[in-house]
């Protein structure tokens, strides 16, 4: 039975994928210690998907360590490596503001986690497709330098701009800009993916997501827009606006989608890939367009403040061009929109015992 292994296999992305390629008949092995927990605190710990992986799959392996530990990570390489014919890398430390606050910390997860990974790849299954979870932050502020217009709801591209029909594409540069801690660490994990692609023709591909979302994220104010936002909304707890008058927007692309498409990369391959890969023109919001569908589907009033400093390279606006992907794996598509992905969120709080109020 062929293997995928999964590093963060409890979070958002991690269980989606665990979920997808387990329903294919892989077997699955998961790595994940709860580090989310660590990061931002018990409402946004990862325990209670990763028992739900273990008592609803029978082809799921958990193994709990970190993947920053060699000997811990050889010794599973060791064991699947021969069967292991994909590896869906997805851990990381995720937050912007998190990141300043410990940046060897950050940096070890997100960049020495990713080598340790990549050089076992090369060389225990140097043949096993490696798809990273990369993110929009690698190309750092440069956006906000874009001419936008301002709406009554929302900052806009101007629609003379080349970018206003898609999107942004893979050709905007990540150099000379601020990426945040968070955003550097990605990017050094995100070369790394890209070089041992081309340098020793491994099939890898970065997949830089624009806001990843769905009812499987443990949603906190440092972390998880969507899912933070429907549980300030569903419980009434108050909920901050940071800058930019609340009109930032992000397109944002349900897990199941964003799996969808390892998916569709991992049955013809490439080497050294890299993808932009959000809701794009289908599937975005600014922030008050979001807490207008919060209220709508919940059907009151949000407790929402608004704080005039935003935060350090955050994006004024991002909407991800996903043509790229689309003209290689013409077969994909999205299945959610933002209203399906909120509407989603509200039922699993809804019926969920999880939940932190």
């Amino acid at each position: 039975m062929s293997v995928a292994l999964i590093s963060g296999s409890a979070g958002l992305i991690g269980a989606e994928a665990t979920r997808f390629f387990a329903a294919k008949g892989f077997q699955v092995v998961g790595i994940d210690n709860d580090m989310r927990k660590e990061f931002f605190g018990a409402e946004a710990s990862t325990a209670w998907s990763r028992a739900k992986l273990q008592q609803e799959l029978k082809n799921y392996t958990h193994i709990d360590a970190d993947i920053r530990d060699e000997k811990a990570m050889e010794k599973v390489f060791k064991e699947y490596g021969k069967d292991i014919s994909i590896i869906i890398h997805t851990a990381a430390q995720p937050s912007h503001d998190w990141a300043a606050k410990d940046p060897f910390k950050d940096f070890t997860v997100n960049a020495n986690g990713t080598l340790v990974l990549l050089e076992l790849t090369r060389k225990y299954c140097p043949e096993s497709v490696f798809i990273f979870t990369s993110t929009n932050k690698v190309y750092g502020d440069t956006p906000n330098y874009l001419p936008l217009v301002e709406t009554e709801t929302r900052w806009e591209i101007d629609s003379k701009h080349p970018y206003f029909e898609r999107g942004i594409d893979e050709s905007m540069s990540i150099d000379q800009s601020k990426h945040s801690l968070f955003g550097a660490s990605k990017v050094a994990a995100d070369v790394l993916v890209q070089e041992y692609g081309r340098y020793f023709d491994m099939k890898t591909a970065c997949f830089r997501g624009g806001c990843l979302t769905g009812p499987g994220h443990s949603g906190t104010q440092l972390h998880g827009f969507l899912s933070y936002l429907m549980k300030c909304a569903f419980t009434g707890n108050p909920y901050t606006v940071f800058g930019y008058k609340g009109k930032q927007v992000r397109d944002n692309i349900h897990s199941f989608d964003l799996v969808n498409m390892f998916w569709n990369f991992y049955q013809n391959p490439r080497s050294g890939e890299v993808y932009n890969a959000g809701g794009s023109r289908h599937s975005n919001c600014s922030m008050i367009e979001a807490i207008h569908l919060c209220e709508e589907i919940v059907g009151k009033k949000m407790n929402w403040s608004y704080a005039e400093s935003n935060r350090i390279g955050d994006h004024i606006w991002w909407i991800s061009d996903v043509q790229k992907f689309k003209s290689h794996y013409p077969n994909w598509n999205y299945k959610y929109s933002v209203k399906d992905i909120l509407t989603e969120i509200f039922q699993g709080f809804q019926s969920s015992e999880r939940l932190v109020v």
